[in-house]
């Protein structure tokens, strides 16, 4: 079985647990005998191919007047006047393009619609234009390859997976690893709500990583529910051993780990810290990550007259998490909205017990865990002072959870997702 698999991230070059996740069910697939060609924006060289082929968009040679891109043509029904003609090409630079092609006697109708595209590969402000560009390519990506079945990896390559069935007529499968209800609350950015509508509109399936997920994706998208399917995310095993701790500090360490956004909540690790440190003034926090709220973070930190006791570390991955973890005695996870979120399975394979928020996905599968409502900053503050001050509990957490964790895998999630493959296809 061969699957035409869209992702905008691949590692090492992540910024969160899309890449991660990609990873590790793809590693998982391989096993299950499905061979998987993964496409991302920008490709780097130095990604681990061992599970995937990686197809790199920057190497596609795309030529917009093919038939197969007529449909999009006909489609398109505005222009934006600020928008570059070219690919990161200025209104100067086509200008001299058409000159210079003029003067030589060149058809420079070949260098305006026969384009390689350059990718950021990142999340900038030409984030939409190179989603539009991606989808593109995926329609020629899916013209010139063999393959059985397409999935596609949140909002950003939905629109390449429904051009590649477009084309090819294979059916689609989205993968669902957060909604913008999860990173805007209410306030949801009317295009991303658009594009990820179409996007389940036009599946076959929708997989996603929670039932909390799923219940975002019936409710608020309109999708009927015997479409939508839960599927966990899972925890790369071999790693599965007790990691020696390398503090270098003497006092406890707390440790808060993700995107410093509104969907992680990280204003309530503040605000629970500063109560923790009334109670006992001999504990280091630590914020890794970084975001849009950040500035605003450290502002209230500073106000409440803790800056001597909280760390700020900027974007963490790899091995730096994993020495993050070994410095750590507990880990908070006090998202608002978190549809899966594998950080607390990377800490307790590390040896470090958790508090998570009721209202996440991984909640839902992980029982040796404290859990609290991420806005009841006073029982976080008690869990986070238990972890520290009863030597037992910790202890328990660990032990209990580390077996707990030996069953929740990507080999298990590939499993179910080939399952559906298989109905699908």
């Amino acid at each position: 079985m061969k699957v035409l698999m869209f992702g905008w991230e691949f590692p090492p070059h992540i910024t969160g647990g899309l890449g991660t996740a990609c990873f590790g069910l793809t590693n998982a697939m391989m096993k299950q005998g499905i061979e998987v060609i993964f496409v991302v924006p920008k490709a780097y060289g130095d990604e681990n191919q061992e599970a995937v082929r990686l197809v790199n968009c920057e190497d596609i040679l795309l030529d917009i007047r093919q038939e197969i891109y007529k449909p999009y043509w006909n489609a398109l029904s505005y222009v934006e006047i600020n928008s570059n003609l070219l690919p990161y090409q200025s209104e100067e630079e086509y200008y001299q393009i058409i000159n210079e092609s003029r003067n030589q006697g060149t058809n420079f109708q070949e260098r305006l619609f026969s384009e390689k595209y350059h990718f950021s590969g990142g999340y900038g402000k030409t984030l939409y234009e190179e989603v539009e560009r991606y989808s593109l390519i995926a329609a020629t990506i899916a013209q010139q390859t063999d393959f059985d079945i397409i999935h596609a990896h949140d909002w950003l390559t939905y629109k390449a997976g429904i051009e590649a069935k477009r084309i090819s007529g294979k059916p689609l499968a989205i993968h669902v690893h957060a909604t913008e209800f999860d990173r805007s609350g209410e306030n949801v950015n009317s295009h991303v709500y658009g594009i990820e509508k179409y996007g389940m509109d036009n599946a076959d399936r929708i997989i996603c990583v929670s039932n909390l997920t799923r219940d975002i994706v019936i409710n608020k998208y309109g999708q009927p529910a015997e479409k939508v399917l839960t599927v966990h995310n899972g925890i790369e095993q071999p790693a599965l051993k007790s990691i020696k701790k390398q503090k270098a500090v003497k006092e406890k360490v707390v440790t808060f780990l993700g995107r410093v956004t509104f969907q992680k909540g990280p204003e309530y690790f503040v605000e629970a810290a500063y109560k923790v440190l009334q109670k006992n003034s001999n504990v280091r926090f630590v914020l890794a990550g970084s975001g849009d709220l950040l500035n605003k973070t450290i502002q209230r930190v500073a106000q409440l007259g803790i800056s001597d006791r909280f760390h700020f570390t900027g974007f963490l991955k790899g091995e730096e998490v994993d020495r993050m973890f070994s410095e750590s005695d507990v880990y908070v996870m006090p998202s608002v909205s978190e549809p899966f979120g594998i950080s607390p399975l990377e800490a307790v394979r590390s040896d470090v017990p958790v508090i998570i928020s009721r209202q996440s996905g991984v909640s839902e599968i992980l029982e040796n865990a404290l859990k609290v409502d991420f806005w009841d900053i006073d029982a976080m503050a008690d869990a986070i002072y238990a972890m520290l001050h009863y030597e037992t509990l910790p202890k328990m957490f660990v032990r209990d959870g580390k077996k707990e964790i030996e069953y929740i895998s990507w080999d298990k999630a590939a499993s179910l997702v080939k399952k559906i493959y298989e109905e699908l296809i």
